[in-house]
């Protein structure tokens, strides 16, 4: 079912139980198939498939050549209607491939809004990737993954199943990540490490002086002092917990998956 403002190429192949609202404009040679449901104003470019059961939200743009909503890569998925869920506002550059949750895992692959996510980049099954991500090329997610709000991800990285990737986090290109990486921080490396706190992005964030000073502190007695992590928590806790950014700092690091 299409909006009457909907425009769909005479080449696009368009199921006819797809919901399509008005504004969406689907390229030639484009696929939309069954149980898909696209919000106002996305654009499908040209030779992308959209697979169901998904949910895409408004003011979208998917390039050529990405795949949406194909079914999981994962041995016990047995075809159960799984979905992907995409919000508003996102840049899915060409090659690029989301790919439907597994019932083991809750049974959606959510993408947040505001997102950038560059040329051959991969987001497998049950990813969580929130707002305002940036994906660069060719950057691979195992299932189960956690991407913070605003986190950044260079070319060519690699994040295993499971791992969580905290807010306004950097990773530097071709970085193997097998560990979760806390908000603020920036990592590199095969195997990934933390390297530092994440001054640019924390500038660009425009967070406030006095919590990047306090971030500064605490990521010196967490990762730098040499006193052992559950030590320099309950310091840092203590000395520093008051700052709403530390704060968030201290409680990813307190909770285990």
């Amino acid at each position: 079912m299409s909006g009457p403002a909907a425009t769909i190429h005479p080449t696009a192949v368009v199921d006819a139980s797809a919901v399509l609202a008005d504004g969406v404009v689907v390229g030639p040679l484009s696929y939309v198939g069954p149980g898909v449901h696209i919000g106002e104003g996305t654009e499908i470019v040209a030779q992308a498939t959209i697979l169901g059961p998904c949910r895409i939200g408004k003011n979208n743009r998917v390039y050529p050549h990405a795949t949406l909503g194909a079914p999981p890569q994962d041995r016990s998925w047995a075809g159960e209607p799984t979905e992907l869920v995409v919000g508003d506002d996102n840049q899915v550059r060409e090659g690029v491939t989301l790919h439907r949750g597994t019932t083991k895992g809750g049974g959606t692959t959510q993408i947040g809004s505001r997102c950038l996510l560059m040329v051959g980049v991969h987001v497998a099954h049950d990813c969580l990737v929130e707002d305002a991500v940036t994906l660069t090329n060719y950057t691979s997610l195992g299932g189960h993954v956690r991407v913070g709000e605003r986190a950044v991800l260079g070319g060519h990285v690699a994040v295993a199943p499971f791992v969580r990737l905290g807010e306004l986090c950097f990773a530097a290109g071709g970085a193997m990540i097998e560990r979760d990486v806390p908000p603020f921080v920036t990592v590199a490396g095969d195997r990934a490490r933390v390297r530092g706190l994440n001054r640019v992005g924390l500038s660009r964030a425009m967070v406030p002086e006095a919590s990047r000073s306090a971030l500064e502190a605490a990521h010196r007695r967490l990762f730098r002092s040499g006193v052992p992590l559950a030590e320099a928590l309950r310091l840092v806790d203590v000395e520093l917990g008051s700052d709403p950014y530390v704060r968030k700092l201290v409680d990813f690091l307190n909770t285990r998956r």
